[in-house]
């Protein structure tokens, strides 16, 4: 089968000419890109349009085996992500799917196409807050998130056509946007700062902004797969910057960011103090348990104790979750809570769109949170108990040796008589403090994270950490 080259308009096309026989050589995904949640490597050398192409038809085999042929597909800004998404289209087609194709948009504007549209699944052309070089699919089947071994099978799985299925352009970002606006009805007139980073939320954020009260600050809303100015991580405090400054020039109440596909969130206050996610977890807590006391809250292995300990105090019960955004929604299912989410700034509601991860529209219940709170967001972020914590650390590590040196520090604390929950990942208790460390389900990293009540403690915990780095052969800046 011949492609052509990344970057080609996204435009109709019939199927490609290809032997239906047999499945064209060299077609599937490279195994290094098969993520925990999802699909991610290199564009044009870990996916490439022959493994978009095997996807879409591995896809179309599982879903007509449960009896399910209509399926959504979106894309973000990436310059990859047309040529990607047209050659998952044929292989949706050649499988015989009816493909519903909602174009260019955040990851959550496509979860809510499965709702309005009755859909039987989707897929997502993004690699989310990865280097632009990179590329991958968000998959869900039926109504569940394909990930871990479920993910492997897929990819793996047989590729058998069928009667050719069809394919039409959905356009559902009016209707998304009014959705989301309709949300934010008893907002506050708030001076907001917006930051799309130039990925996929941006087309959306200005129409959105338009139709809600107060005045509205737009950076970089223009998608630019290259993302020119700041990578698109709101979980980095170096891609915040240009925000704060904003915020704190513009005389903001706050200011929002989002990473590539719109699925996290980042939020500085008007002095231009980031507040972690987990920080904002608990402001989202606050305000939900006042009107529904007694609800369920999960937050990720990586959060705070401020957070559990707040939402406590609140009236609420906060559970613990591995990290990882689908695991973080499996456990609220669990749970049956109201509201969950991690660290990097995923934050779900049970009542959004099929539970998503949906980070302007955690954005506007952090706008109507605030509306609610005197002071501000500001005041909120003071009142907070003092702690001195580390944002999430992301330490380079080869992927063969992710899993061995967690497993290596978990024998060393052992040996140690060291208190520690090894149920995901390491989360080490200590006079300090504590300390976190976990291998990454999305790139080739490990995470860590250290908090304390005393500045020296966090330097104590933050050696400790280093130290057993170093032990198991990894060097940087903890």
């Amino acid at each position: 089968m011949t492609f052509e080259a990344f970057g080609q308009p996204d435009v109709e096309h019939a199927p490609p000419r290809v032997d239906r026989s047999t499945e064209p050589p060299g077609a599937r995904i490279r195994p290094e890109a098969i993520r925990a949640y999802d699909i991610r490597g290199h564009a044009g050398r870990d996916i490439d349009r022959a493994g978009a192409y095997a996807l879409g038809l591995s896809y179309a085999t599982a879903a007509r085996s449960e009896g399910l042929l209509r399926v959504g597909v979106g894309r973000d800004g990436r310059l990859s992500s047309p040529s990607l998404e047209q050659a998952l289209v044929w292989g949706l087609m050649d499988g015989g799917m009816r493909v519903e194709r909602v174009g260019l948009g955040p990851t959550p504007m496509l979860g809510f196409a499965v709702r309005e549209l009755a859909l039987d699944g989707a897929i997502m052309v993004t690699a989310s807050h990865n280097p632009p070089a990179e590329n991958g699919f968000k998959i869900l089947l039926g109504d569940q998130r394909v990930h871990g071994a479920a993910l492997q099978r897929l990819v793996d799985g047989p590729c058998a056509r069928d009667v050719c299925g069809s394919a039409r352009r959905a356009s559902i970002i009016d209707a998304y946007v009014e959705e989301l606006a309709r949300s934010a009805k008893e907002m506050a007139p708030l001076k907001v700062a917006w930051d799309c980073g130039h990925g996929a939320t941006g087309p959306v954020v200005e129409r959105l902004t338009g139709l809600l009260p107060g005045v509205h600050q737009l950076l970089n809303t223009e998608v630019d797969g290259r993302f020119p100015v700041h990578h698109p991580d709101p979980a980095a405090p170096e891609n915040l910057s240009q925000l704060a400054e904003t915020v704190v020039a513009q005389g903001c109440d706050l200011g929002v960011a989002f990473d590539g596909d719109g699925d996290r969130l980042g939020v500085v206050d008007a002095q231009g103090r980031i507040l972690w996610a987990d920080q904002l977890l608990l402001l989202l807590a606050r305000d939900l348990l006042a009107q529904t006391p007694g609800a369920a809250v999960v937050a990720d292995v990586k959060c705070s104790k401020v957070l559990f300990d707040g939402v406590a105090q609140a009236g609420g019960r906060c559970a613990l979750s591995p990290s990882g955004y689908v695991l973080v929604r499996e456990a609220m299912e669990q749970e049956n809570a109201l509201l969950g989410g991690e660290l990097s700034g995923h934050i779900f509601f049970a009542d959004g769109w099929g539970g998503a991860d949906d980070a302007i529209y955690a954005a506007i219940r952090t706008f109507l949170a605030i509306s609610r709170l005197p002071g501000g967001l500001a005041a909120f972020r003071d009142s907070l108990p003092p702690s001195f914590a580390t944002p999430e650390l992301r330490i380079s590590c080869p992927e063969a040796r992710r899993a061995a040196v967690v497993a290596e520090v978990a024998e060393r604390l052992a040996h140690d008589g060291a208190t520690f929950d090894a149920r995901f990942g390491l989360r080490v208790e200590s006079p300090d403090g504590w300390w976190l460390l976990r291998a990454s389900g999305t790139e080739a990293k490990l995470t860590g994270r250290c908090e304390s009540l005393h500045p020296d403690g966090l330097d104590r915990l933050r050696g400790e950490l280093r130290r057993h780095l170093e032990l198991s052969g990894l060097h940087g800046e903890v």
